[in-house]
């Protein structure tokens, strides 16, 4: 039977099933009667069309055309309409069919069981597996597979105990999806058990377990895993890749990239997310360009997951331009990539364009989210807007009914430190009904150090170690506050105490990206390739400074030493390096882009601003708090950050 003439059949109307009224009993009963005499009609052309169909219109009309033949409870038939409505998003449908099935067997509930477990309905899923078994009808295995389909951990191992039960604990099928819930769970110890006993190891449950061990950071045992496997698909890549990214390996997590288009896997919309991500925070803005290439020459859908993260790459990574042209280009925005081109604007310092999109942003009717208020406090902070700061700090609660969360006290002890309104910030942080956390205390405590406010940073020290609440940070920051005003005695008693207590210092770190390679340097550092190269450019940076009446800021350097010693010092700071060696390795009016760990030093500043004029280059520095565009011996900043 051809389906053509099934889908022009009249003899039953589709419309009914538009609002989903499978047939009576009575209907069914009728047309059964009529055709038990006749010899069955065959059922192979009927199945495949059913397979076969694309649109929920379609199966409905061939559903039509089996009620008019007396097959709507044909077991094959009525299976395969269930399994193909559910799969075309009609679960309505699927068990509104299932409800009418007489003496549904293991396969019937299976497949509803896998339904709802595919579209995250686990409690309806154990639904019908208690139904089952009180029906006395016992699961197989695809049962088990079926119903552990990224089920929550507590039901999971219920359910462990039943395959342990009814003896299928062992096949490779339902033991890989224990590994899975188990992984999902964070159960790593159960999950390395049923793996490690698993006769057989799958290509699933191998990237079941490196995505148990990369989702918990244990990059190294996923990679070992990994890198076992005989057989790699793209969602073992992308496991590995993500572990890499979402754990502070951006560099491994490229170098996989590499790898695996090496190995002709075709990376896919996850792929390139976490790629992404690997750039941004590398600020390697070279290979950034290189995957927003490859989306646009290799045909993917620029959906807003992907132009999402395209925003926040190239903001992450200086090119803010870029990331304002594919944020325009997005046909669809949703609020998350809204915010990603808010926190682009507000991290290079440009709060007024991040307001006004926030402003835009809410005339379209998009209700901003927690995140948004990041975001936009943050732009008030980087330009020390305290008015405009204070109304949207309290508009979150008063007019957004969103309560504001330790983060948002963040951005406003920011905001209020940064700006000299010490006292003020501090009250906030006592009056908070959430705990202030380190992040925000240490926070407090380097606007005391912007300040020399000594008498606040060591109260709030005090404080803190009192309740026992004192960190590494806190150690490092009061013994900034002392050797920025000169109290060498409070910076030994300071440093005392971090060796006594484990504490070690974060060294600073400066990386820049060269012909899609990026190269890192530490304060000092003699490792690079072209190290003899980079310190005479280091002499020759030094000369047309002197030259335009550049002194040393030695009172940045956090060390009771000889002054000649501390300039010394600070000519070999890291961003200093990096600068020197973007010099001599790119052409002249080329942007120089710097990625900074911690904080640019106010010598570093005022070196990088006449490095600029001198050069005529623009030179982009990315620290730990914020973007810094110097151009022409001026920064986008005005010199407050």
């Amino acid at each position: 039977m051809s389906s053509t003439t099934l889908i022009t059949t009249p003899s039953i109307s589709t419309t009914n099933y538009a609002s989903l009224s499978p047939p009576s009993q009575s209907t069914t009963t009728t047309t059964t009667t009529t055709t038990k005499h006749r010899h069955p009609p065959p059922t192979d052309g009927l199945a495949f069309l059913i397979d076969k169909s694309k649109t929920t219109h379609q199966l409905l009309q061939i559903h039509a055309s089996l009620i008019r033949r007396g097959l709507d409870h044909h077991p094959i038939l009525n299976f395969k309409l269930q399994r193909s409505y559910s799969s075309l998003g009609r679960l309505d449908y699927s068990v509104a069919l299932f409800e009418r099935t007489h003496n549904p067997n293991v396969f019937f509930y299976t497949a509803t069981i896998h339904s709802h477990a595919m579209n995250n309905l686990h409690e309806q899923a154990f639904h019908y597996y208690v139904q089952m078994l009180t029906q006395g009808i016992e699961p197989n295995e695809f049962t088990f597979s079926a119903i552990l389909k990224s089920c929550p951990l507590k039901p999971g191992k219920t359910l462990h105990s039943q395959a342990l039960k009814f003896g299928f604990d062992s096949n490779t099928y339902v033991r890989t999806a224990l590994v899975d819930v188990y992984a999902r769970g964070g159960d790593v110890a159960c999950a390395q058990q049923l793996f490690d006993t698993m006769p057989e190891k799958s290509l699933v449950s191998l990237t079941a377990m490196i995505t148990c061990y990369a989702k918990h950071g244990d990059v190294g045992n996923a990679r070992l895993l990994f890198d076992e496997m005989l057989e790699r698909d793209v969602v073992c890549w992308n496991v590995i890749i993500d572990g890499y990214a979402q754990h502070g390996r951006p560099n491994e997590a490229l170098g996989l990239f590499r790898q695996m288009l090496s190995a002709k896997v075709k990376p896919n919309e996850v792929t390139l997310v976490s790629v992404l991500s690997a750039c941004g925070q590398l600020g390697a803005l070279e290979s950034g360009r290189w995957v927003h290439s490859y989306i646009d020459n290799n045909g993917v859908q620029l959906n807003v997951h992907l132009g999402t993260a395209l925003v926040d790459m190239y903001s992450k990574c200086g090119g803010l331009e870029e990331a304002r042209l594919v944020f325009d280009k997005m046909k669809y925005k949703d609020v998350i990539a809204w915010n990603s081109m808010i926190f682009g604007y507000a991290m290079h310092g440009f709060s007024q364009d991040a307001l006004q999109l926030f402003s835009s942003m809410c005339r379209m009717g998009l209700r901003p989210t927690d995140i948004t208020f990041i975001g936009v406090l943050s732009a008030c902070a980087n330009a020390g807007l305290i008015s405009e700061g204070w109304g949207f700090f309290h508009s979150m609660k008063d007019e957004y009914k969103i309560e504001p969360k330790i983060e948002h006290h963040g951005c406003m002890v920011n905001l209020l430190g940064r700006a000299g309104h010490l006292q003020e910030a501090y009250e906030l942080v006592k009056k908070m009904k959430i705990d202030p956390d380190p992040i925000l205390w240490g926070t407090l405590l380097g606007a005391c150090r912007l300040h020399g406010n000594v008498g606040l940073g060591e109260e709030i020290v005090e404080f803190l170690v009192g309740r026992n609440l004192a960190t590494s940070g806190t150690y490092i920051l009061l013994s900034n506050i002392y050797a920025a005003v000169g109290n060498w005695d409070g910076v030994a008693r300071m440093r005392t105490m971090m060796k006594d207590n484990g504490v070690w210092k974060e060294p600073g770190c400066s990386s820049i990206e060269v012909n899609n390679r990026v190269h890192e340097f530490l304060a000092g550092d003699s490792k690079h390739p072209k190290c003899k190269e980079i310190y005479m450019m280091l002499e020759e940076m030094n000369g047309w400074l002197k030259a335009h009446g550049y002194t040393p800021a030695t009172e940045t350097v956090l060390h009771d030493i000889r002054e000649s010693e501390k300039g010394r010092s600070l000519e070999v700071h890291s961003e200093k390096l990096a600068i020197a060696f973007g010099l001599i390795s790119t052409q002249p009016g080329t942007t120089i882009k710097i990625v900074k760990n911690l904080r640019v030093c106010s010598d570093c500043h005022a070196v990088t601003k006449l490095i600029s004029r001198i050069t005529g280059r623009k030179i982009v520095v990315r620290d730990r708090n914020r973007f810094h565009h110097f151009v022409n011996g001026s920064c986008s900043c005005g010199d407050y950050w």
